[in-house]
Protein backbone atom coordinates (compact mmCIF):
# COMPACT_ATOMS: atom_id res chain seq x y z
CA UNK A 1 0.00 0.00 0.00
CA UNK A 2 0.83 3.36 -0.38
CA UNK A 3 2.51 5.63 2.48
CA UNK A 4 1.34 8.69 3.96
CA UNK A 5 3.79 10.42 7.00
CA UNK A 6 2.99 13.22 9.38
CA UNK A 7 5.88 14.94 9.66
CA UNK A 8 7.00 18.15 11.64
CA UNK A 9 8.09 19.96 14.54
CA UNK A 10 7.30 18.58 18.24
CA UNK A 11 4.23 19.18 20.00
CA UNK A 12 2.58 20.69 16.75
CA UNK A 13 -0.29 17.70 17.21
CA UNK A 14 1.02 15.02 15.13
CA UNK A 15 -0.24 12.36 17.01
CA UNK A 16 -3.60 13.95 17.85
CA UNK A 17 -3.69 14.14 13.66
CA UNK A 18 -3.11 10.55 13.09
CA UNK A 19 -5.65 9.43 15.98
CA UNK A 20 -7.84 11.49 14.19
CA UNK A 21 -7.00 10.02 11.17
CA UNK A 22 -7.17 6.61 12.04
CA UNK A 23 -9.19 6.68 14.34
CA UNK A 24 -8.56 5.26 17.56
CA UNK A 25 -5.49 6.36 20.42
CA UNK A 26 -2.67 4.11 18.79
CA UNK A 27 -0.12 7.45 19.60
CA UNK A 28 0.47 8.46 22.69
CA UNK A 29 -0.33 12.08 22.88
CA UNK A 30 1.32 14.04 25.53
CA UNK A 31 2.50 18.06 26.01
CA UNK A 32 5.81 16.52 26.46
CA UNK A 33 7.74 17.80 23.05
CA UNK A 34 9.51 14.43 21.75
CA UNK A 35 6.59 11.86 23.28
CA UNK A 36 6.32 10.40 19.91
CA UNK A 37 9.91 8.66 19.16
CA UNK A 38 9.53 5.94 16.60
CA UNK A 39 7.12 5.68 13.77
CA UNK A 40 3.52 4.12 13.97
CA UNK A 41 2.13 2.75 11.35
CA UNK A 42 -1.82 2.96 10.68
CA UNK A 43 -3.87 1.66 7.80
CA UNK A 44 -6.66 4.19 6.58
CA UNK A 45 -9.19 3.56 3.78
CA UNK A 46 -10.84 6.69 2.59
CA UNK A 47 -12.78 7.01 -0.87
CA UNK A 48 -11.67 3.77 -1.78
CA UNK A 49 -7.98 4.29 -1.01
CA UNK A 50 -6.36 2.19 1.17
CA UNK A 51 -2.98 3.62 2.51
CA UNK A 52 -0.91 3.69 5.61
CA UNK A 53 -0.17 6.86 7.93
CA UNK A 54 2.99 6.85 9.41
CA UNK A 55 3.39 9.17 13.32
CA UNK A 56 7.09 10.18 13.35
CA UNK A 57 8.53 11.68 15.70
CA UNK A 58 9.09 16.05 16.15
CA UNK A 59 12.29 17.14 13.99
CA UNK A 60 14.29 19.52 15.91
CA UNK A 61 17.20 20.04 13.38
CA UNK A 62 19.32 22.10 15.69
CA UNK A 63 19.05 20.05 18.57
CA UNK A 64 22.06 17.64 19.47
CA UNK A 65 20.03 15.16 22.08
CA UNK A 66 21.37 12.44 21.22
CA UNK A 67 17.50 10.84 21.25
CA UNK A 68 16.52 13.79 19.23
CA UNK A 69 19.53 13.21 16.88
CA UNK A 70 17.82 9.97 16.24
CA UNK A 71 14.35 11.31 16.09
CA UNK A 72 16.05 12.95 12.88
CA UNK A 73 17.25 9.75 11.10
CA UNK A 74 13.53 8.27 12.03
CA UNK A 75 11.84 11.05 10.01
CA UNK A 76 14.12 10.84 7.48
CA UNK A 77 13.60 7.06 6.58
CA UNK A 78 9.80 8.15 6.87
CA UNK A 79 10.63 10.77 4.02
CA UNK A 80 12.28 8.31 1.90
CA UNK A 81 9.54 5.39 2.63
CA UNK A 82 6.77 7.53 1.57
CA UNK A 83 4.38 8.53 -1.25
CA UNK A 84 2.63 11.57 0.47
CA UNK A 85 4.35 13.83 3.23
CA UNK A 86 1.92 15.56 5.45
CA UNK A 87 3.89 18.69 6.96
CA UNK A 88 2.11 19.75 10.14
CA UNK A 89 2.75 23.18 11.35
CA UNK A 90 1.03 24.82 14.52
CA UNK A 91 -1.37 27.69 13.33
CA UNK A 92 -1.36 29.08 16.57
CA UNK A 93 2.08 30.08 16.96
CA UNK A 94 2.55 31.16 13.31
CA UNK A 95 5.33 30.28 11.05
CA UNK A 96 8.54 29.57 13.21
CA UNK A 97 11.87 29.03 12.73
CA UNK A 98 12.03 25.20 13.12
CA UNK A 99 8.88 25.34 10.63
CA UNK A 100 11.57 26.88 8.25
CA UNK A 101 13.98 24.12 8.90
CA UNK A 102 11.62 21.22 8.44
CA UNK A 103 10.29 22.73 4.94
CA UNK A 104 13.86 23.16 3.65
CA UNK A 105 13.86 19.24 4.18
CA UNK A 106 10.64 18.56 3.34
CA UNK A 107 11.86 20.49 -0.33
CA UNK A 108 14.79 18.65 -0.57
CA UNK A 109 13.64 14.97 0.16
CA UNK A 110 9.74 15.00 -1.62
CA UNK A 111 7.43 16.97 -3.82
CA UNK A 112 4.55 15.36 -2.55
CA UNK A 113 3.82 17.61 0.24
CA UNK A 114 0.28 18.27 1.79
CA UNK A 115 0.52 21.40 4.19
CA UNK A 116 -1.57 21.27 7.02
CA UNK A 117 -2.41 24.19 9.31
CA UNK A 118 -3.66 22.63 13.09
CA UNK A 119 -5.11 24.50 15.59
CA UNK A 120 -7.61 25.97 13.30
CA UNK A 121 -10.49 25.56 15.72
CA UNK A 122 -13.22 28.24 14.29
CA UNK A 123 -13.35 30.35 11.43
CA UNK A 124 -11.24 33.07 13.37
CA UNK A 125 -8.28 31.23 12.82
CA UNK A 126 -8.74 31.18 8.88
CA UNK A 127 -6.00 33.76 8.58
CA UNK A 128 -3.35 32.11 10.11
CA UNK A 129 -3.79 29.47 7.41
CA UNK A 130 -2.47 32.40 4.87
CA UNK A 131 0.58 32.83 6.55
CA UNK A 132 1.06 29.29 6.19
CA UNK A 133 1.78 29.51 2.37
CA UNK A 134 5.44 31.45 2.47
CA UNK A 135 6.40 28.16 2.97
CA UNK A 136 6.47 27.37 -0.11
CA UNK A 137 3.77 24.02 -0.70
CA UNK A 138 1.11 24.18 -3.37
CA UNK A 139 -1.10 22.32 -0.97
CA UNK A 140 -2.10 23.89 2.06
CA UNK A 141 -5.51 22.81 4.52
CA UNK A 142 -6.34 24.55 7.87
CA UNK A 143 -7.53 21.74 10.31
CA UNK A 144 -8.43 21.00 13.94
CA UNK A 145 -7.06 17.50 14.84
CA UNK A 146 -8.93 17.85 18.53
CA UNK A 147 -12.35 19.26 17.12
CA UNK A 148 -11.65 17.42 13.93
CA UNK A 149 -12.18 20.48 11.48
CA UNK A 150 -10.46 20.10 8.38
CA UNK A 151 -9.51 16.24 8.52
CA UNK A 152 -11.82 15.31 5.61
CA UNK A 153 -10.48 17.82 3.60
CA UNK A 154 -7.20 17.15 3.91
CA UNK A 155 -7.84 13.13 3.40
CA UNK A 156 -9.37 14.44 0.11
CA UNK A 157 -5.85 15.98 -0.76
CA UNK A 158 -4.05 12.88 0.18
CA UNK A 159 -5.81 10.96 -2.20
CA UNK A 160 -6.00 13.14 -4.82
CA UNK A 161 -1.84 13.52 -4.29
CA UNK A 162 -1.45 9.58 -4.10
CA UNK A 163 -3.51 9.15 -7.31
CA UNK A 164 -2.56 6.01 -8.91
CA UNK A 165 -0.34 4.63 -6.43
CA UNK A 166 -1.09 0.88 -5.45
CA UNK A 167 -3.42 0.46 -2.43
CA UNK A 168 -4.14 -3.41 -2.07
CA UNK A 169 -4.33 -4.29 1.13
CA UNK A 170 -2.18 -6.86 2.86
CA UNK A 171 -4.35 -9.81 4.23
CA UNK A 172 -4.09 -10.30 7.52
CA UNK A 173 -5.39 -13.97 8.08
CA UNK A 174 -3.31 -16.30 8.27
CA UNK A 175 -0.31 -13.98 10.05
CA UNK A 176 1.75 -14.95 13.38
CA UNK A 177 0.97 -12.05 16.33
CA UNK A 178 4.39 -11.85 17.77
CA UNK A 179 5.08 -9.43 20.55
CA UNK A 180 8.75 -8.64 21.83
CA UNK A 181 8.59 -8.11 25.61
CA UNK A 182 11.03 -7.45 28.23
CA UNK A 183 12.38 -4.91 30.03
CA UNK A 184 14.39 -1.09 28.91
CA UNK A 185 17.39 -1.53 26.82
CA UNK A 186 17.62 -5.55 27.00
CA UNK A 187 18.07 -5.37 22.79
CA UNK A 188 14.29 -5.57 21.78
CA UNK A 189 14.38 -3.08 19.00
CA UNK A 190 18.37 -4.59 18.05
CA UNK A 191 16.70 -8.04 17.28
CA UNK A 192 13.87 -6.54 15.96
CA UNK A 193 16.15 -4.89 13.37
CA UNK A 194 18.08 -7.80 12.74
CA UNK A 195 15.26 -9.65 11.86
CA UNK A 196 13.90 -6.58 9.43
CA UNK A 197 17.14 -6.01 8.09
CA UNK A 198 16.34 -2.18 8.70
CA UNK A 199 16.40 -0.14 11.65
CA UNK A 200 13.07 0.04 12.30
CA UNK A 201 13.06 1.10 16.17
CA UNK A 202 15.53 3.37 17.24
CA UNK A 203 18.75 1.60 19.17
CA UNK A 204 20.07 3.34 21.60
CA UNK A 205 21.71 2.65 25.30
CA UNK A 206 19.20 4.92 26.75
CA UNK A 207 16.68 2.79 28.80
CA UNK A 208 13.10 3.24 27.77
CA UNK A 209 14.12 4.32 24.21
CA UNK A 210 11.20 2.58 22.56
CA UNK A 211 8.16 4.12 24.13
CA UNK A 212 5.02 3.15 21.79
CA UNK A 213 4.79 -0.17 20.23
CA UNK A 214 6.11 -0.37 16.97
CA UNK A 215 4.91 -3.33 14.17
CA UNK A 216 6.72 -5.01 11.15
CA UNK A 217 5.70 -7.80 9.13
CA UNK A 218 8.17 -10.39 7.79
CA UNK A 219 8.01 -13.46 5.69
CA UNK A 220 9.49 -16.47 6.88
CA UNK A 221 9.59 -20.62 5.62
CA UNK A 222 6.28 -19.70 3.84
CA UNK A 223 5.10 -17.70 7.01
CA UNK A 224 4.02 -14.12 7.50
CA UNK A 225 5.17 -12.75 11.36
CA UNK A 226 3.62 -9.81 12.31
CA UNK A 227 5.90 -8.37 15.11
CA UNK A 228 5.42 -5.85 18.00
CA UNK A 229 8.65 -4.34 18.94
CA UNK A 230 6.79 -2.93 22.46
CA UNK A 231 8.64 -0.28 25.27
CA UNK A 232 9.97 -2.10 28.02
CA UNK A 233 8.31 -3.57 31.46
CA UNK A 234 9.20 -1.52 34.00
CA UNK A 235 8.30 -1.95 37.84
CA UNK A 236 4.79 -0.21 38.88
CA UNK A 237 6.90 2.28 41.26
CA UNK A 238 9.23 3.32 38.47
CA UNK A 239 6.61 4.11 36.06
CA UNK A 240 6.73 8.26 37.09
CA UNK A 241 4.91 9.63 34.50
CA UNK A 242 2.02 9.73 32.08
CA UNK A 243 4.17 8.38 28.95
CA UNK A 244 5.54 5.07 30.89
CA UNK A 245 2.37 4.55 32.13
CA UNK A 246 0.43 4.44 28.41
CA UNK A 247 3.58 2.90 27.47
CA UNK A 248 2.78 -0.12 29.59
CA UNK A 249 -0.99 -0.14 29.01
CA UNK A 250 0.61 -0.63 25.26
CA UNK A 251 2.55 -3.41 25.82
CA UNK A 252 -0.25 -5.19 28.10
CA UNK A 253 -2.31 -4.67 24.94
CA UNK A 254 0.13 -5.75 22.34
CA UNK A 255 0.47 -9.13 24.32
CA UNK A 256 -3.18 -9.38 25.00
CA UNK A 257 -3.25 -9.10 21.03
CA UNK A 258 -0.28 -11.35 20.32
CA UNK A 259 -0.21 -15.51 19.79
CA UNK A 260 3.39 -15.40 21.24
CA UNK A 261 5.11 -13.61 23.31
CA UNK A 262 9.04 -13.18 23.02
CA UNK A 263 10.70 -12.56 26.37
CA UNK A 264 13.73 -10.84 26.08
CA UNK A 265 16.46 -11.19 28.83
CA UNK A 266 20.24 -9.18 29.04
CA UNK A 267 22.86 -11.82 29.67
CA UNK A 268 24.39 -10.14 32.00
CA UNK A 269 21.37 -9.87 34.32
CA UNK A 270 18.77 -12.29 33.67
CA UNK A 271 15.21 -12.53 35.45
CA UNK A 272 13.96 -9.92 37.89
CA UNK A 273 10.98 -10.26 40.34
CA UNK A 274 9.62 -8.49 37.37
CA UNK A 275 10.29 -10.47 35.03
CA UNK A 276 9.19 -13.87 36.36
CA UNK A 277 5.87 -11.72 37.07
CA UNK A 278 5.78 -10.48 33.66
CA UNK A 279 6.36 -13.92 32.13
CA UNK A 280 3.31 -15.23 34.14
CA UNK A 281 1.42 -12.51 33.21
CA UNK A 282 2.07 -13.67 29.71
CA UNK A 283 0.89 -17.15 30.72
CA UNK A 284 -1.90 -15.91 32.39
CA UNK A 285 -3.42 -14.53 29.10
CA UNK A 286 -2.91 -17.95 27.46
CA UNK A 287 -0.27 -17.00 25.04
CA UNK A 288 2.89 -18.81 23.96
CA UNK A 289 6.19 -17.90 25.20
CA UNK A 290 9.80 -18.32 23.84
CA UNK A 291 12.41 -17.38 26.48
CA UNK A 292 15.44 -14.86 24.46
CA UNK A 293 18.59 -14.22 26.73
CA UNK A 294 20.14 -11.23 24.32
CA UNK A 295 23.72 -10.20 24.31
CA UNK A 296 25.38 -13.69 24.96
CA UNK A 297 28.49 -12.03 23.11
CA UNK A 298 29.29 -10.02 25.54
CA UNK A 299 29.73 -12.86 28.39
CA UNK A 300 33.31 -15.53 28.43
CA UNK A 301 33.11 -17.67 25.90
CA UNK A 302 34.05 -20.48 28.50
CA UNK A 303 31.39 -24.12 28.46
CA UNK A 304 31.23 -23.12 32.30
CA UNK A 305 29.29 -19.37 31.32
CA UNK A 306 26.59 -21.70 29.68
CA UNK A 307 25.73 -24.30 32.11
CA UNK A 308 25.32 -21.51 34.67
CA UNK A 309 23.53 -19.15 33.14
CA UNK A 310 21.16 -21.84 31.68
CA UNK A 311 20.97 -23.52 35.62
CA UNK A 312 20.58 -19.97 36.63
CA UNK A 313 17.37 -19.29 33.76
CA UNK A 314 15.91 -22.37 34.74
CA UNK A 315 15.63 -21.97 38.45
CA UNK A 316 14.39 -18.75 38.15
CA UNK A 317 11.87 -19.46 35.77
CA UNK A 318 10.80 -22.84 37.17
CA UNK A 319 7.08 -22.31 36.64
CA UNK A 320 7.68 -22.01 32.92
CA UNK A 321 10.42 -24.62 32.36
CA UNK A 322 8.61 -25.77 29.65
CA UNK A 323 9.56 -22.89 27.61
CA UNK A 324 12.07 -22.83 24.43
CA UNK A 325 15.15 -20.77 25.28
CA UNK A 326 17.66 -19.17 22.95
CA UNK A 327 20.41 -17.81 23.50
CA UNK A 328 21.72 -15.26 21.22
CA UNK A 329 23.24 -12.17 20.37
CA UNK A 330 20.88 -9.52 17.85
CA UNK A 331 24.47 -7.24 17.67
CA UNK A 332 26.76 -10.51 15.68
CA UNK A 333 23.32 -12.28 14.60
CA UNK A 334 24.24 -15.54 16.65
CA UNK A 335 21.29 -17.93 16.43
CA UNK A 336 18.86 -15.58 15.86
CA UNK A 337 17.66 -17.32 12.57
CA UNK A 338 16.46 -20.16 14.61
CA UNK A 339 14.34 -17.71 16.63
CA UNK A 340 11.08 -17.64 14.41
CA UNK A 341 11.62 -21.49 13.88
CA UNK A 342 10.82 -21.59 17.63
CA UNK A 343 8.17 -18.92 17.45
CA UNK A 344 6.27 -20.48 14.91
CA UNK A 345 6.26 -24.06 16.55
CA UNK A 346 4.78 -22.58 20.11
CA UNK A 347 2.09 -21.11 17.75
CA UNK A 348 1.03 -24.37 16.22
CA UNK A 349 1.18 -26.12 19.46
CA UNK A 350 -0.94 -23.40 21.00
CA UNK A 351 -3.25 -24.87 18.34
CA UNK A 352 -3.16 -28.53 19.15
CA UNK A 353 -5.99 -30.72 20.03
CA UNK A 354 -5.68 -33.66 22.11
CA UNK A 355 -8.15 -36.76 21.39
CA UNK A 356 -10.51 -37.70 24.44
CA UNK A 357 -9.34 -40.96 24.36
CA UNK A 358 -5.38 -39.84 24.65
CA UNK A 359 -6.69 -37.70 27.34
CA UNK A 360 -8.26 -40.57 29.34
CA UNK A 361 -6.03 -43.18 28.58
CA UNK A 362 -3.68 -40.41 30.91
CA UNK A 363 -6.34 -40.40 33.71
CA UNK A 364 -6.31 -44.26 33.55
CA UNK A 365 -2.26 -43.97 33.89
CA UNK A 366 -2.89 -41.78 36.59
CA UNK A 367 -5.11 -43.58 39.00
CA UNK A 368 -3.33 -46.71 38.43
CA UNK A 369 -0.13 -45.43 39.77
CA UNK A 370 -0.40 -42.32 41.15
CA UNK A 371 -1.87 -41.06 44.51
CA UNK A 372 -4.95 -38.95 44.20
CA UNK A 373 -5.45 -35.73 46.71
CA UNK A 374 -7.60 -36.26 49.76
CA UNK A 375 -9.88 -34.05 51.82
CA UNK A 376 -10.00 -33.21 55.57
CA UNK A 377 -12.39 -36.31 56.19
CA UNK A 378 -9.62 -38.57 53.99
CA UNK A 379 -12.19 -38.97 51.02
CA UNK A 380 -10.43 -39.36 47.91
CA UNK A 381 -10.32 -37.76 44.50
CA UNK A 382 -12.18 -39.62 42.09
CA UNK A 383 -11.75 -38.40 38.34
CA UNK A 384 -14.76 -39.51 36.14
CA UNK A 385 -13.51 -38.06 32.68
CA UNK A 386 -11.81 -35.59 30.50
CA UNK A 387 -12.47 -33.62 27.65
CA UNK A 388 -10.84 -30.80 25.69
CA UNK A 389 -13.27 -27.96 25.33
CA UNK A 390 -11.31 -25.57 23.76
CA UNK A 391 -7.67 -24.77 22.13
CA UNK A 392 -5.71 -21.36 22.00
CA UNK A 393 -5.00 -21.75 24.54
CA UNK A 394 -5.67 -25.86 25.11
CA UNK A 395 -8.25 -25.70 27.44
CA UNK A 396 -9.19 -29.28 29.26
CA UNK A 397 -11.80 -29.83 31.90
CA UNK A 398 -12.19 -33.00 34.33
CA UNK A 399 -15.17 -34.57 35.66
CA UNK A 400 -14.83 -35.56 39.39
CA UNK A 401 -16.80 -36.13 42.24
CA UNK A 402 -15.59 -32.81 44.33
CA UNK A 403 -13.39 -29.80 42.59
CA UNK A 404 -12.54 -28.70 46.16
CA UNK A 405 -10.18 -31.19 46.98
CA UNK A 406 -7.91 -30.61 43.79
CA UNK A 407 -4.40 -28.72 45.63
CA UNK A 408 -2.41 -26.86 43.08
CA UNK A 409 0.33 -29.22 43.36
CA UNK A 410 -1.86 -31.99 42.11
CA UNK A 411 -2.52 -29.56 39.32
CA UNK A 412 0.78 -29.19 38.39
CA UNK A 413 1.22 -32.90 38.40
CA UNK A 414 -1.48 -33.31 36.11
CA UNK A 415 -0.44 -30.40 33.63
CA UNK A 416 3.30 -32.09 33.50
CA UNK A 417 1.52 -35.84 32.63
CA UNK A 418 -0.37 -33.76 29.74
CA UNK A 419 2.89 -32.07 28.31
CA UNK A 420 4.54 -35.64 28.43
CA UNK A 421 1.91 -37.20 26.13
CA UNK A 422 1.80 -34.25 23.87
CA UNK A 423 4.12 -31.75 22.50
CA UNK A 424 3.15 -28.48 24.51
CA UNK A 425 6.29 -26.50 24.99
CA UNK A 426 6.20 -22.79 25.27
CA UNK A 427 2.20 -23.19 25.58
CA UNK A 428 0.45 -22.65 28.95
CA UNK A 429 -2.41 -25.12 29.93
CA UNK A 430 -5.85 -24.54 31.38
CA UNK A 431 -7.22 -27.58 33.84
CA UNK A 432 -10.37 -26.68 34.90
CA UNK A 433 -12.26 -29.19 37.50
CA UNK A 434 -15.94 -29.88 37.68
CA UNK A 435 -18.26 -31.58 39.42
CA UNK A 436 -19.91 -34.82 37.91
CA UNK A 437 -23.28 -33.74 39.54
CA UNK A 438 -22.66 -29.96 37.40
CA UNK A 439 -23.19 -27.95 40.47
CA UNK A 440 -19.47 -26.83 41.72
CA UNK A 441 -16.57 -25.73 39.75
CA UNK A 442 -12.88 -24.80 39.95
CA UNK A 443 -9.91 -23.44 37.86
Amino acid sequence: MAIVSIVGRPNVGKSSLFNRIIGERRAIVDDMPGVTRDRLYGCVQWKDKSFYVVDTGGLLLKDKDPIMEGMKDQIFQAIEESDVVIFLVDGSQGVTWMDEDVAQVLRSHSSMVVLAVNKIDDFSHEDDVVEAYSLGFERVVGVSALHDRGVDELLDQVVQTLGDKEDTQRPEEGVVSVALVGRPNVGKSSILNALTGSQRSLVSDIPGTTRDSIDAVIEYKGERFRIVDTAGLRRKSRVKDDIEFYSTVRTMDAVDQCDVAIFVMDARELATEQDQRLVGEILARGKGVVLVVNKWDLLPNTPETGDEVNRKLREEFRFVSHAPVLFTSAVSGRRLHRLLDLVSQVRKRRQSRFSTTILNRIIRDMLAFDRLPTDGTGRRLRIYYCTQSAAVPPTFVFFVNDPSIVTKNFENHLSRKIREAGDFDGVPLRLFWRSSHGNNEKA
